[in-house]
């Protein structure tokens, strides 16, 4: 049985670029009033981003879901289940803290502001309320999380481990679906659907949960 510590020590270079990148949110919170932000962040659109981050962001609404089924193909029912879990107990978190702030989101809050022009992307639904925290990035770092743990574990299952190409492409596609699912999450600030708080706890919570869940549940779902 692999050992958490060995666990956590392979996907370091995950969870160190994540907290390098939470700091950098976290500071820029603490430096800018939520409206002033959200614009900084969203000012400069493009006809070419709007089609990407309209499409990209429904990525988190059905074709994770999907894809965390193909194990299921390859007789791996295990893995499936565990995203199921890890999926099931973020949405418990993300489900509770909307329903305890209620806060409104974006399209709402700029109502106040009348003298600025909020953004927005032709075809895209707005939401009006439970802007807090997001449920879409949430999804996103789930799925990346499950992901690399997935894969750090099978990493140190194998002897190959050790070769300086094994470990390169390793490391290059955790840290690839890091930059994946910081994507998803920003295009909820793009779309103008969340402030970059709401996508900041999304994150910490759909980063938390897999951990979680594969330690509590780590001698099942390794079988």
């Amino acid at each position: 049985m692999i050992s958490k510590q060995a666990l956590i020590k392979t996907v370091s270079p995950y969870i160190v670029v994540y907290l390098v990148l939470l700091m950098v949110v976290l500071g820029l919170l603490y430096e800018y009033p939520k409206p002033e932000l959200h614009m900084m962040l969203n000012t400069h659109h493009t006809s070419i981003q709007d089609t990407f981050f309209r499409y990209y962001t429904q990525l988190a609404e059905w074709p994770l879901y999907v894809l965390a089924l193909i194990p299921l193909l390859y007789k791996k029912k295990m893995m499936t289940l565990y995203y199921a879990l890890s999926e099931g107990t973020a949405a418990i978190v993300i489900t509770i803290l909307k329903h305890l702030f209620h806060a409104d989101r974006p399209i709402v809050v700029f109502e106040n502001y009348p003298d600025i022009a909020l953004p927005l992307v032709e075809g895209v639904r707005m939401h009006h309320s439970n802007s807090f925290p997001s449920g879409h990035t949430s999804t996103f770092f789930v799925f990346a999380t499950c992901c690399v743990i997935i894969l750090a574990y099978r990493y140190l299952r194998e002897a190959k481990q050790h070769e300086p190409k094994s470990r390169l492409m390793f490391y290059t596609s955790i840290l690839a679906l890091l930059a994946l699912a910081a994507l998803g999450g920003y295009s909820r600030i793009y779309l103008s659907q969340h402030f970059l708080s709401d996508v900041c706890v999304g994150s910490i919570i759909g980063i938390i949960a897999p951990f979680v869940v594969f330690f509590l549940l780590q001698n099942k779902l390794v079988k």
